[in-house]
């Protein structure tokens, strides 16, 4: 029942963009040579899995590669930047899922996460898990809320970057639990997932797409995802509120992003082509990252949208959690 009601939904996507179809066929742009994605975090995480699977995809429909550049640093910030300043001609793209994060906890950001950007696409969403090492004496969310609190300060959070979705799940987590930890920032999801498989760090709020083959494997143990209901990708794994949680409720979403300046043409057939890719992915994203899309982001303008109300709802997290921009 659920993939039939995702299989409408994204159906319904799919014939709510009819203005990027007519406005590509009129505009005719295609890509003369490859197009590169960057990715502003290590190999291994969350957005080089999604965007490899809609890049592969999404070439194929505009007859040219799509080549994933990892340009880590500095939670995302150094990759952003690059391709904020990179020419608005089609032919470089972002896709980062710390992008409405960064403003929140960042205090001198190098661009403007909103104003500097197109919007082409959004992925899909995926919330957030919160693991633990196997090799921590407890099984549930409670139980390591218990050790947490009856040793403060004593184990490590792993996080994906100052700044990161990741980040700010950490915080989001420390605040509703009520615990004190070390946050250890690592240079993406894979690393920080890595830290936790080798007992490193103690535990994390990984995205599901980074931390999912680990969890299946049992290399990592999932306590608690982070929505309001089981996810399908980890049926077993109980809910926030199921885990005692109820307020550690944290998704990423994957917005794709170009230059700000790149031409209407450009971005009305990137637009289709990665909406497009993104319907035909669905499966093997949720499959093997957790990730579904949503309707309603299929124009340039909703996708920013939600850039801007993610910056909003980001910022009222960490002030909430007593969390400054450093």
């Amino acid at each position: 029942m659920i993939r039939r009601r995702q299989t409408l939904a994204l159906a319904l996507a799919t014939t709510a963009a009819p203005s990027l179809v007519r406005a590509q066929g009129s505009a005719a742009w295609r890509p003369t040579r490859p197009i590169r994605l960057i990715v502003p975090f290590a190999p291994g995480g969350s957005n080089d899995i999604v965007g490899r699977i809609v890049g592969d995809a999404a070439g194929q429909i505009l007859g040219q590669s799509i080549v994933i550049e990892s340009r880590a640093g500095a939670g995302s910030v150094i990759g952003t930047e690059v391709a904020a300043r990179a020419p608005a001609d089609g032919y470089t793209l972002l896709i980062n899922s710390a992008h409405a994060t960064v403003p929140a906890i960042v205090a001198r950001v190098p661009y403007d996460a909103i104003n500097d950007f197109v919007g082409i696409a959004i992925a899909g969403f995926s919330p957030h898990v919160l693991v633990a090492s196997p090799q921590l004496p407890i099984t549930t969310a409670q139980e390591l809320v218990a050790l947490l609190k009856a040793n403060p300060g004593r184990y490590n959070l792993a996080t994906a970057g100052i700044g990161s979705g990741v980040h700010v799940a950490a915080e989001l987590f420390r605040s509703v639990a009520g615990i004190q930890a070390e946050l250890v920032h690592y240079r993406g999801g894979g690393p920080s997932v890595a830290a936790l498989m080798a007992n490193e760090s103690q535990f994390g709020t990984p995205t599901m797409a980074s931390s999912l083959g680990q969890i299946r494997g049992g290399s990592i143990r999932a306590l608690a995802v982070a929505s309001a209901e089981r996810s399908p990708a980890l049926p077993n794994v109980p809910s926030a509120p199921e885990a005692g949680l109820p307020r550690f409720i944290f998704e990423e979403f994957f917005p794709i992003l170009a230059p700000k300046g790149t031409p209407p043409e450009v971005v009305a057939a990137l637009s289709t082509a990665f909406q497009t890719a993104i319907n035909q992915s669905a499966d093997k994203m949720n499959e093997m990252a957790g990730v579904r899309p949503r309707a309603g982001y299929e124009t340039p303008a909703k996708v920013m949208d939600l850039v801007r109300e993610g910056v909003e709802q980001y910022t009222a997290i960490l002030r909430a959690a007593g969390v400054q921009p450093e």
